[in-house]
C-alpha cells in the first residue's frame, strides 16, 4: 500500500502538465487522475474489493473522456460487487448502475456504442435485470435491439421475443406489437446470417431463429387472422418489397393460411421478383389446394428446373409431381416418368417411388381383350415387389397390394387361348406406358 501511495504522488507531479482537459479541471482533474491510478494498480493485482472504491471516485470526478476503460473496468467491478452484495434491493441498485454504465459509455464513446449495448443486453438477460418488470426489460431490449440490429447477441434476440410473448399471453401489449418484435428479430437474423461465415455464430443464428419461431408458434398470436390483419396494410403499402413478401409467405405458409388471398398474392410476387424452385414449390401448394391442378403442375415442374444441382430436392419434387399427375389428373404416362425420374435423381427414393408405380400400373385402365386388360397386373406386382426390396419398412404395405393384384391375374385356361403361358415374357402397352413383363396366371 505504502508503494502505491509513493507511486500516486510521483504522478501527482506531472499533473499540472497533462491534468487539464479530458481530466477535468482544478482539484477534480487531480482527484480524477490519482483514482484512477488507484484503483487500477488494485485491478491488476485482482484484488476487487479495494479497487472499487477508488474507481467510484474516479467515475465521480472524471469526465467520460478521460478513459474508456473506466467503463469496461466498471462493468467488471459491478458485476463483482454484485455477486457480494446479500440484499436483494442493493442487487437491484448494483444492477441499474451497470445498465446506466453502458448507457453512458455508449454515448462517450460511438465508435463503440454496438459493443457496449451489446454487453449491456447480455448482462440484463444473465443478471435478470428487472425481471419483475417484464415491460420494463422489454423496452430496453427493444432500444438495444433497434441500435445494434444484427450484431445482437443471439440469445439476447432469444431473450427479447420470449419477453414479448411472456408480455402478450398477460394481456401487457398488443398482438401487432409482438408480430412487429418477430418480424424485426426475423429480419436482424437473417441479415447476420448474410454477413456471416463463421460457422459457430451461424449455428447460434440458426438455433436463434428456430426459437423464436418456436415462440411465436407457442404464443398462439400467429393466426391466420391476426396475420392478415397485420400484413395487408404492409403489403398494399410496398407490394414490392422483397423482406415483407419473404416475411408473409413463411409466417403464413407455418400457419397452415394457403386459402388467404394475401398469401398466394405475396408468393406471386416474390416468385415474379426473384423466382426459385422454393417459391415455384409454395406456388405448386397454393395452386393445388385450389384445386388449379394445370397450374399447380405446371409451376411444381417449374420448381423441378430450378432446382440446379440439388439433386436431393429435385428428386423429392419428382416424386410429388408424379403422385400428383396420378391422383389429381389421371395422367398415368406422365406419373410414371416423374417416378422414374426421382429414382434416377436419388435412389434412395427407389421404395416409395416404385410403389407408386406399382399403384399406378394397377390403376390404369387398359382396353383389348381378357388378357391385355389383365396384364397390367403383372407390372404392377413387378413393381411392388422392388418397393418392398427397396424399402423394409415399405415391405408390408406393397406386399398386401400384391396379394390383392395377383387375384386378378388372368386364368391359365384364358391365357392358353390366346397363346401365352406361365413363365413367358410378355410385353405390356397401356395408358402411353410400356413395360416388359412374365406372364403369370391363376389356375
Amino acid at each position: 500500500m505504502k508503494k502505491l501511495a509513493t507511486l500516486i504522488l510521483a504522478l501527482m507531479a506531472f499533473l499540472p502538465a497533462f491534468a487539464q482537459g479530458k481530466y477535468g479541471t482544478g482539484q477534480d482533474s487531480v482527484d480524477c487522475v490519482t483514482n484512477l491510478n488507484y484503483y487500477r494498480q488494485y485491478l491488476q493485482q485482482n484484488d476487487m474489493a479495494d479497487a472499487i472504491s477508488p474507481w467510484r471516485k474516479a467515475i465521480a470526478k472524471c469526465p467520460p473522456a478521460a478513459s474508456q476503460n473506466m467503463f469496461i473496468d466498471g462493468a467488471r467491478l459491478m458485476r463483482w460487487a454484485y455477486t457480494q452484495a446479500k440484499d436483494a434491493q442493493r442487487r437491484s441498485e448494483i444492477l441499474d448502475s451497470l445498465v446506466n454504465l453502458y448507457d453512458v459509455r455508449a454515448e462517450a464513446y460511438p465508435k463503440n456504442a454496438i459493443t457496449s449495448m451489446n454487453n449491456k443486453a447480455i448482462d440484463m438477460v444473465n443478471y435478470k435485470w428487472r425481471s419483475n418488470e417484464p415491460l420494463v426489460l422489454f423496452n430496453h431490449l427493444k432500444r438495444v435491439v433497434d441500435m445494434v440490429g444484427s450484431k445482437t447477441s443471439p440469445m439476447v434476440l432469444a431473450t427479447y421475443m420470449q419477453t414479448g410473448v411472456d408480455l402478450y399471453k398477460n394481456g401487457l401489449i398488443e398482438p401487432e406489437v409482438l408480430m412487429n418484435t418477430y418480424t424485426d428479430i426475423a429480419g436482424h437474423i437473417e441479415t447476420a446470417l448474410a454477413e456471416n461465415t463463421d460457422e459457430k455464430v451461424v449455428g447460434q443464428l440458426v438455433g436463434a431463429k428456430q426459437d423464436i419461431e418456436n415462440k411465436l408458434g407457442e404464443s398462439g398470436v400467429a393466426s391466420c387472422d391476426n396475420l392478415v390483419a397485420l400484413f395487408t396494410p404492409r403489403y398494399e403499402a410496398n407490394p414490392d418489397d422483397k423482406a415483407t413478401l419473404n416475411t408473409i409467405v413463411k409466417l403464413l405458409g407455418n400457419s397452415e393460411c394457403l386459402d388467404s388471398d394475401l398469401y398466394l398474392a405475396a408468393v406471386e410476387k416474390l416468385h415474379g421478383i426473384e423466382p426459385s424452385a422454393s417459391t415455384a414449390y409454395y406456388l405448386y401448394k397454393l395452386y393445388s389446394s385450389r384445386d388449379k391442378n394445370e397450374e399447380a403442375a405446371a409451376t411444381l415442374v417449374d420448381a423441378i428446373e430450378r432446382c440446379g444441382d440439388d439433386m436431393t430436392k429435385a428428386a423429392d419434387y419428382c416424386f410429388e409431381l408424379g403422385s400428383f399427375y396420378f391422383k389429381k389428373q389421371q395422367k398415368y404416362s406422365e406419373a410414371a416418368s416423374a417416378a422414374k425420374k426421382a429414382i434416377e435423381l436419388n435412389p434412395k427414393l427407389a421404395g416409395k417411388c416404385n410403389l407408386l408405380l406399382g399403384t399406378i400400373w394397377a390403376s390404369v385402365p387398359c382396353g383389348g381383350n381378357e388378357l391385355e386388360k389383365r396384364a397390367k397386373y403383372w407390372v404392377a406386382v413387378d413393381y411392388m415387389n422392388k418397393a418392398a426390396s427397396a424399402d423394409p419398412s415399405l415391405a408390408s404395405e406393397a406386399n398386401e397390394l400384391s396379394a390383392q393384384y395377383r387375384r386378378y391375374f388372368p386364368q391359365q385356361a384364358d391365357a392358353f387361348m390366346y397363346d401365352v403361358q406361365d413363365g413367358n415374357g410378355y410385353t405390356v402397352s397401356c395408358g402411353g406406358m410400356r413395360e416388359s413383363t412374365t406372364v403369370r396366371t391363376l389356375k
